[in-house]
């Protein structure tokens, strides 16, 4: 649509006049300040000419000085932080046949503790826990199994609920393989357990959420890929194409504007339910790959021009690389991006999948972000980690099972405690190095980032304590930028 010159010249001239207005306002409240300070001088200086005089011959007493004590005033307290969050993502619960058939006890029914027994410690220590739900819980309606419609056995959800785990991503590529009423019946029966959901919804709710954490407001808002968008229909897989409801958040590649469009408003009504941060989680990229591509890039930069703090990736069963992005719209914005987090559990084991190279589908990460907010009110990303998992697939106990193992470098010594034989442990030493090839660089330039950041924020915050009028200037330039803001968007 083309713009009104008209038009675009007179919303200049309005907002040129408004920044005109302020700057003269703002000059002339400092030589009130200028000036008010000058006469408060004034008004302490002694006057002479006002000495008591006393009766002559009257016997008088020395004169009583009245001794006045100075109140006690405590120094000022420097910003410091009053609550921290610490968020925790796994990867893909791809949850293949033949994982969950290891789970089917000799009554018929199912118990998959098993899969998170030496997981479940680390997540249960966070304060908030997400995976993502790469299946369905279509019920008795359709055929329990794998690929290429996923669809699993309810009792799957007491296992993660648990395990620790508050939330479970429901839109990837395979949130659909049983349909709408599928789609309804994973979200009620993830939230009758106990779980939030997120990346699909009931009819007329919001696309995102605010988590509370610890004090800590955090939005939140899933998006996966879509195989086609027919408009008033959609395929998340190349199955048979399920009506858009909006029950699910979803783009396609080649028009990822939607997603943007979405995102907009999606990020304002964050910010009005009082949302201090922000994560985005995105099923996207292309499967089997070790590094994102191109359009991971330019979506990521995106992001983090719009404003996003924290980008959660997934789809691709392996793991990818880390980054910190730096906003090109907003100076000194930063975004902290983990291309994929690889499978927390599935059968994708070496050599099963032609596309998948070696060994890189028993491999996933245990993402943490920390948040902090300090007694300011302000919420900072304060630090993120990764703990890379392995799945190991065994017959230990004389039953086959499928565990997910956190493999923390630390207690390595230890991780033959984790039901693992001497052989078992190589092959987690070599996920382990695998998955650090992977991510190391990429992890370190996050964190030495938010330690600089953390450096230059508690400094600001003790030379604050000398130069308080900062706090104003900042006010004044603040109001600037929104009404240079609202110039760039008139012109």
């Amino acid at each position: 649509m083309s713009k009104n010159p008209k038009h675009g010249n007179t919303a200049v001239i309005v907002v040129l006049t408004v920044l005109i207005v302020l700057m003269v306002a703002v000059t002339a409240f400092l030589i009130y300040l200028s000036i008010d300070l000058v006469n408060k001088k004034a008004d302490i200086t002694p006057t002479q000419g006002n000495t008591m005089q006393l009766p002559t011959g009257a016997a008088t007493e020395p004169a009583q000085t009245e001794t006045t004590v100075p109140p006690t005033t405590e120094a000022p307290e420097v910003e410091h932080v009053v609550a921290t969050a610490t968020i925790g993502a796994v990867g893909d619960l791809l949850m293949h046949k033949p994982v969950f058939d290891t789970c089917r006890k000799s009554d018929g029914s199912y118990d998959f503790s098993s899969i998170f027994r030496y997981i479940k410690d680390t997540v249960s220590s966070l304060d908030y826990a997400i995976a993502n739900l790469e299946t369905t819980f279509g019920g008795d309606n359709y055929v329990y199994q794998g690929n290429p419609a996923f669809n699993c056995p309810d009792p799957l959800i007491d296992a993660v609920k648990d395990a620790g785990f508050d939330m479970l991503l429901t839109a990837n590529n395979h949130a659909g393989d049983t349909m709408n009423d599928g789609i309804k019946r994973t979200i009620e029966t993830v939230r009758g357990a106990g779980l939030a959901t997120l990346g699909s919804q009931l009819s007329g709710e919001n696309r995102y959420t605010v988590v509370d954490v610890n004090g800590i407001k955090i939005g939140m808002v899933c998006y996966t890929w879509t195989y086609a968008d027919y408009g008033g229909s959609f395929s998340l897989n190349g199955l048979t194409p399920v009506k858009d409801e909006g029950q699910m958040n979803y783009f396609a590649n080649n028009n990822p504007d939607k997603l943007y469009k979405e995102l907009g408003p999606i990020l304002e009504g964050m910010k009005a339910d009082g949302a201090e941060a922000t994560m985005i989680f995105l099923h996207w990229g292309q499967e089997y790959q070790l590094t994102e591509n191109a359009a991971q890039d330019k979506m990521a930069q995106k992001l983090c021009d719009m404003g996003f703090d924290v980008i959660v990736g997934g789809h691709p069963h392996v793991v990818q690389p880390m980054a910190v992005l730096e906003s090109t719209e907003n100076p000194g914005h930063k975004t902290y991006c983990v291309y994929s987090l690889g499978n927390a559990v599935s059968n994708q084991r070496n050599g099963y999948v032609s596309a998948c190279p070696g060994a890189h589908g028993e491999d996933g990460l245990l993402f943490t972000v920390i948040f902090e907010k300090y007694s300011d009110g302000k919420v900072y990303v304060a630090d993120v980690n990764a703990l890379p998992t392995w799945v190991n697939m065994h017959s230990n106990t004389g039953v086959r099972e499928y565990n997910i193992v956190p493999l923390d470098k630390e207690t390595e010594d230890q991780w033959g405690e984790l039901g693992m034989s001497a052989d078992q442990v190589k092959l987690a030493q070599q996920s382990y190095q695998r998955t650090m090839n992977i991510i190391g660089e990429g992890l370190k330039a996050c964190q030495d980032d938010l330690a600089q950041a953390r450096t230059d924020r508690e400094q600001y915050y003790l030379d604050l304590l000398s130069h308080p009028e900062w706090l104003e200037t900042e006010a004044v330039e603040e109001t600037v930028a929104e009404a240079a803001e609202t110039l760039h968007e008139a012109a």
